[in-house]
């Protein structure tokens, strides 16, 4: 099951590895939910899925409870009516001063997959930056969205710090988490998708925070990339490696293999 969203970081592609590591349990709680990639095409019976992205979880809420009828509501916005510039920086502005959920919700995904390379970016007063996309024809993810709303049934979605979701783990649960990843390098920028930066007071609090919850009997699975610092903070994980290619360059035409990791904490 495809995600139907665009998102930087997406776990599509690493799935099974992922699935092949993940003991079994009751819950499965993901405090960087993301795309949802993995809640998508795994069988846990129920699921808690978090995130610090607040427009992200609204729009999770909105498919959770309305399925059919938000999708119909959310196709209005995919016609060739609104595939263009001026559009789009309208609707954009509407995104970023309506407080109408439903209305807001509608918009992420439009502008999710109108505008360009689908990223996700906010300026530092929190509002939404990304410019126009210019595709031909976006993409309207109806059959990834009934699929998502359907499974959505076994989910509680909430807007939280991976802290405060970690805070709420029980024996029995079982956690993935996909945090922003530790820069290759030193020069290596890191542009968050929310508001609030990751970065290595984090990294570091996230991997002590994992080394308690195992030594409780909870299970926690990280994903990373492979570098001197995320070796030596999952220290005590059995620890995966493997090499993934990124494009490197707008065209996509430029590829190179990075290593990443994934540690699981038992």
């Amino acid at each position: 099951m495809k995600p139907f969203l665009k998102w930087a970081g997406n776990k599509y592609q690493l799935v099974d590895r992922i699935l092949a590591l993940l003991p079994p349990g009751n819950r499965l709680i993901e405090p960087f939910v993301g795309s949802a990639a993995l809640f998508l095409n795994s069988s846990y019976s129920r699921y808690l899925l978090a995130d610090s992205n607040g427009d992200l979880i609204n729009l999770y809420r909105q498919l959770q409870s309305e399925s059919e009828a938000f999708i119909a509501y959310c196709q209005e916005l995919f016609t060739p009516a609104y595939n263009n510039k001026e559009r789009y920086y309208a609707l954009r502005a509407d995104f970023n001063e309506t407080d109408d959920g439903r209305y807001k919700a509608a918009l992420f995904l439009y502008l999710n997959r109108h505008g360009y390379n689908g990223l996700c970016r906010y300026n530092s007063r929190g509002k939404f930056n990304v410019p126009f996309g210019r595709y031909k024809r976006p993409y309207f993810p109806e059959k990834e969205m009934r699929s998502f709303a359907a499974k959505a049934q076994t989910a509680e979605f909430v807007q939280a710090s991976f802290a405060e979701t970690l805070a709420a783990a029980v024996p029995g649960d079982v956690v993935y988490a996909d945090p922003p990843y530790h820069p290759l390098s030193a020069t290596a920028n890191f542009t968050s998708y929310s508001a609030n930066s990751f970065g290595l007071a984090e990294q570091i609090t996230l991997a002590r925070a994992a080394e308690r919850l195992a030594a409780t009997g909870i299970p926690v699975l990280l994903s990373n990339h492979d570098t001197p610092l995320t070796r030596q903070e999952y220290g005590q994980a059995a620890i995966q490696s493997f090499d993934v290619q990124r494009t490197i360059s707008c065209q996509g035409d430029n590829r190179a293999k990075v290593k990443e990791l994934l540690a699981l904490f038992t």
